[in-house]
């Protein structure tokens, strides 16, 4: 079942897109977007319709600059707000959740990283995490990515944001022939992301 609609914000209205499973859902999962991109992106879309076929609750969150009709991006600390209200008007929504996982593609799993712990989440799902701007190799944004959680990184071989190293608790899996927008094989980077949340227990 799908439902969509508005949360208020401290930034202004969010768009939250749900698909709920057939089963009852004990993990949820929140998926934000890419700077300048969708909830409809096809690595997004494909990822939840795996996981709710998985009976995972799925809401995909389109930020407040997205949903003014902008496309260039707000400072991070008006995403990462922004992003820390709407999920948290989705845990009340849902007490029963035992596991919340957030993530996302691009500059939405670096919100998603950088608000993890203040919203109390057990793992992160990073897709085409920006390692780094496009030949800025310099300006690394690794750190985002060591929130002390569970982390899965799912880059493409091909992305110019560059693909980042593993470390404690971060696993990275690295897309053949894949670019930033991880088009190519949607369904695989899907059941990769399916398998990790099934090993962990978060998944049927």
């Amino acid at each position: 079942m799908r439902h969509g609609d508005e949360i208020d914000t401290p930034r202004g209205p969010a768009r939250v897109d749900v698909d709920l499973p057939g089963s009852e859902p004990t993990t949820l999962l929140v998926l934000g977007h890419g700077a300048g991109g969708s909830v409809d992106a096809p690595d997004l879309v494909a990822l939840r319709g795996a996981a709710v076929a998985a009976g995972v609750t799925v809401a995909r969150v389109t930020q407040p600059y997205r949903v003014a009709g902008r496309r260039a991006p707000a400072p991070a600390g008006q995403l990462d707000e922004a992003w820390v209200a709407v999920v948290t008007a989705l845990l009340d929504r849902w007490p029963s959740t035992r596991t919340l996982v957030v993530g996302g593609r691009s500059s939405g799993a670096r919100v998603a990283c950088r608000t993890a712990g203040t919203v109390g989440a057990s793992a992160v799902v990073a897709l085409a995490f920006p390692l780094h701007p496009p030949g800025r190799p310099e300006r690394s944004r690794a750190a985002e990515l060591r929130t002390g959680l569970p982390t899965l990184v799912l880059n493409g071989d091909r992305d110019p944001f560059g693909i980042p190293a593993p470390g404690p608790g971060v696993r990275v899996e690295v897309r053949p022939g894949e670019r930033h927008d991880l088009r190519v094989d949607p369904a695989g980077t899907a059941e990769l992301v399916l398998d990790w949340l099934r090993g962990h227990g978060w998944a049927a």
